[in-house]
């Protein structure tokens, strides 16, 4: 069960320097041991639900929203956001900065999906900062992944992958897959509103199909979210994914002997049809000090037996 809910005892605007202010916030206990939310998308935002994952007794639990979506300012949805200073190098440092901020030496990490992702690029260039690492849903956004999520799921939906590869323009259309998610990310930065709406709303479409057979999930859990959140999930995953996340295909895996000493729980769903369970179990062939958690009735967005495993494995690194 989550925990009851909780209000921010300290929240703020910080200042990366390069005219974006990430929005944070802390809750629980100030002398708790410190856990980082890091949210997925990219571009979700974080939730109110993610401050009770944790006993607000035993934590100090910090959020923060990702460059341009949530409360961080200026926000993806408005076309005008110049969103080159928005990578996976820039979100690490972001966080670093954050650590700094906040006066903390470690904490634990938390979070999955794209989370997963920039929980592992955080870790493996700054290993000494972590003490634990619990990730739901594990990716590592390699550019075989995104081709999967974008391309090889269309088996299993070949009418909806079909309308979302007719969402841009024909010349748009050819063998690249990468080319395509670039022709979207141009349209969700496109000055005429009806064009972005449009482009957002086959976006979420496509995500919402390839969630669609799981048995315990959420339902609709892209598309049911406000139109701002919508916009700016939709234009910075496309900004993410057609640019391979700017990371070296393979390295996540490839660097994760730099996780060694430090104590993970990757939780997985067997049915997840969006990030395929093989890729969490390549990462726990090379982490030894990670234990891999298998749910089998969930998919992406979860189940009550998966949320269940989740507090299992944070209740491991809860102080006594």
């Amino acid at each position: 069960m989550l925990h009851p809910p909780i209000e921010p005892y300290d929240h703020g605007l910080l200042d990366t320097g390069d005219g974006n202010l990430v929005y944070w916030e802390v809750c629980g206990n100030p002398e708790g041991k410190p856990a980082l939310v890091v949210h997925g998308g990219p571009g979700s935002g974080c939730s109110v639900n993610s401050r009770r994952m944790f006993d607000p007794e035993r934590f100090r639990i910090v959020l923060f929203d990702q460059r341009n979506c949530g409360r961080s300012r200026p926000h993806a949805a408005d076309p005008a956001t110049d969103l080159a200073n928005n990578t996976t190098p820039h979100l690490i440092a972001d966080m670093e900065r954050l650590r700094e901020h906040l006066g903390i030496d470690k904490w634990l990490l938390y979070g999955g999906s794209w989370g997963a992702t920039l929980i592992l690029a955080y870790a493996e260039t700054h290993p000494e900062r972590v003490s634990e690492i619990v990730m739901p849903a594990v990716t590592m956004t390699r550019r075989s992944e995104i081709e999967w999520l974008y391309r090889g799921a269309g088996r299993f939906f070949p009418e909806e992958q079909e309308r979302f590869r007719r969402g841009v323009p024909e010349a748009d259309r050819g063998g690249d897959l990468f080319a395509l998610l670039a022709a979207y990310a141009r349209l969700l930065a496109d000055p005429d509103e009806k064009v972005r709406e449009r482009a957002a709303q086959e976006w979420v479409t496509w995500e919402d199909a390839v969630i669609s057979l799981e048995p315990n999930g959420k339902p609709n859990a892209y598309s049911d979210r406000p139109s701002e959140a919508v916009m700016a999930l939709t234009r910075i995953c496309s900004h993410y994914f057609s640019n391979a996340a700017w990371l070296e295909e393979g390295a996540l895996l490839r660097d994760a002997h730099r996780l060694a000493g430090i104590p993970g729980v990757l939780v997985h769903g067997r049915l997840d049809m969006g990030g395929p369970l093989q890729t969490a179990w390549e990462l726990a062939q090379v982490w030894p000090d990670a234990e891999l958690v298998v749910v089998e009735d969930s998919g992406h967005t979860g189940s009550g037996a998966f949320r269940q495993a989740l507090f299992s494995a944070i209740d491991r690194f809860t102080p006594r």
